[in-house]
């Protein structure tokens, strides 16, 4: 893959027809550096944000050991790259088929559930040809907990209410070795008190199911920066989660966990698309709602945006967008800000598109072939490179080694 300082260069070199993913390896490798020095407890990555093979080779190559697989084919395919990393299983609704393989053939030992019946079938499925039961199994019940503070929610579809925790937790006791709750604030938490309610459910669960809890694990939802959207620094997050973790009535011993996915990915691409079309306020662009611009498209997502031709000198104003394809659907209402005086022919960067963007592509109506670039400048908003308006007390800089 060639290496440009920047997308216009890229631009430059290529004068490309399809849209362009840009990756910045340097930005993944300081995300993964920052969690595995400032998390206090394992970090996760979830690997359904981007399942790129380099993506997932930079972050372990940068500290990140643990993985948050959701699918046996995500089982397989970080397996397969990485013989020593330690994978769990954290869809609460599996197959007994992926869930056998995931154990006897992929050393899978940690898995997630919010029902009995899906602890029946996790037992059920560890229990070998002999009729041995399984003595080694980490078992995280799902709770329910609020996506208020959130962006996307994710309270609808997995997780047990509160008040019917405390049966699963004891009946999950008697199957596990290592014991755990975990939960999902939703995507893109805007503050950290959304942990602290989450985890005050998961005290009153402790206490009504009276068990002892080895792991606690407040799954993703890190959030990073997009227009209008500017969060604390992590380690606000960090620093209450941990606080709260410590005063739960939980095993000396207890392991704290998190899932971030989009915290540690989201910096690493972007895709430059090419103008072929403007109508008013609307550009017609070559990408859309059934490639990396998913997001945009079905929950209105606004990403950030950059003009890389030299010449466009008014000011900015409010664009939306028009994807590739035929359908009315491919249509991104942003507002994204861009020169005035853009048109047919000129190209655009899209950033922030590393979590869920290229992982989201399809070819529907024959679209969807992308080139590829690495670039070494920085990306558009960054968590980590220390220079946000508002740094606070806390020294939110990693080193790039």
């Amino acid at each position: 893959m060639h290496e440009f300082p920047d997308a216009k260069a890229v631009v430059r070199a290529l004068t490309p027809d399809e849209p362009v993913i840009i990756t910045r390896p340097h930005a993944a490798a300081r995300a993964a550096r920052f969690f595995a020095e400032k998390f206090p407890g394992k970090s996760m990555y979830a690997v359904k944000a981007n399942p790129s093979p380099d993506l997932i080779q930079i972050l372990w190559e940068n500290g990140v050991k643990h993985y948050d697989v959701a699918s046996i084919a995500e089982v397989r395919l970080v397996r397969g790259m990485l013989p020593d990393a330690v994978l769990c299983f954290m869809h609460p609704v599996k197959t007994a088929r992926a869930i056998r393989e995931a154990y006897f053939d992929h050393g899978v030992k940690t898995f997630s559930l919010d029902t009995l019946e899906e602890l029946e079938k996790i037992v059920s499925a560890t229990t070998d040809d002999a009729g041995t039961a399984a003595a080694d199994l980490s078992l995280l019940v799902r709770l329910r907990v609020s996506s208020e503070h959130s962006e996307l929610s994710l309270a609808a579809k997995f997780g047990v209410d509160l008040a019917d925790a405390a049966p699963l937790l004891q009946a999950t006791r008697q199957h596990c070795d290592a014991l755990g709750i975990c939960f999902h604030v939703g995507s893109q938490a805007m503050t950290p008190f959304a942990y602290v309610q989450a985890l005050e459910r998961v005290r009153a669960a402790i206490a009504e199911a009276a068990v002892t809890v080895d792991i606690v694990d407040v799954g993703g939802g890190f959030p990073s920066i997009y227009p209008g959207m500017e969060p604390p620094p992590l380690e606000d997050y960090f620093a209450l989660i941990h606080r709260h973790f410590e005063s739960l009535p939980i095993s000396y011993s207890a392991e704290l966990w998190a899932e971030p996915g989009r915290a540690l990915c989201a910096e690493y691409s972007s895709v430059v698309v090419c103008v072929e079309k403007r109508r008013d306020n609307e550009l017609y662009i070559n990408d859309g709602a059934y490639g990396a611009l998913f997001d945009a498209a079905h929950v209105d997502w606004r990403f950030p945006v950059r003009a890389l031709e030299d010449d466009l000198i008014k000011p900015l104003t409010e664009f939306a967008f028009y994807g590739p394809t035929c359908d009315d659907a491919d249509y991104m209402q942003g507002p994204f800000m861009l020169p005035e005086d853009i048109q047919a022919g000129d190209y655009i960067e899209i950033g922030m598109l590393g979590a869920y963007g290229a992982a989201m592509k399809t070819a529907f109506n024959g679209f969807g072939a992308t080139e590829c670039a690495i670039v070494t400048d920085e990306p558009m908003a960054s968590l980590y490179r220390g220079d946000r308006a508002d740094p606070r007390a806390s020294d939110n800089v990693v080193s790039l080694r």
